[in-house]
């Protein structure tokens, strides 16, 4: 897909997508070594990732939080526990949407 967009337009774009939410979650440290652990484990409540973590199970839940909110992860009560896993369809619609709008703008800032 190809359009005429100006450099402003394009730039706006690239504010826009790099600026979201989503990515911001993506790329904090503690959240990405999160998302390792749930690759590793599965399906997990915060005290088996705890196990491979050096970090609070309290900042844990925190970023599984945030994670949640942006459709990375997605969780299920049972009981007293609350289980996380990767939202995986979710989470590639998300970077489908990314990727189509960097296509976008490519023939713009990187011809």
């Amino acid at each position: 897909m190809t359009c005429d967009l100006s450099r402003t337009v394009a730039a706006d774009c690239c504010t826009e997508v790099f600026g979201t939410d989503f990515l911001q979650a993506l790329c904090e440290p503690s959240r990405a070594s999160i998302l390792r652990e749930m690759v590793l484990k599965g399906r997990s409540d915060i005290s088996t990732l705890a196990q491979g973590l050096p970090i609070d199970r309290s900042v844990i839940s925190r970023h599984l939080r945030v994670l949640e909110n942006v459709g990375v992860v997605k969780s299920e009560k049972e009981g007293r526990h609350t289980f996380y896993e990767i939202d995986c369809e979710r989470l590639v619609r998300e970077l489908e949407k990314l990727t189509d709008i960097v296509k976008m703008i490519r023939p713009v800032c990187c011809p």
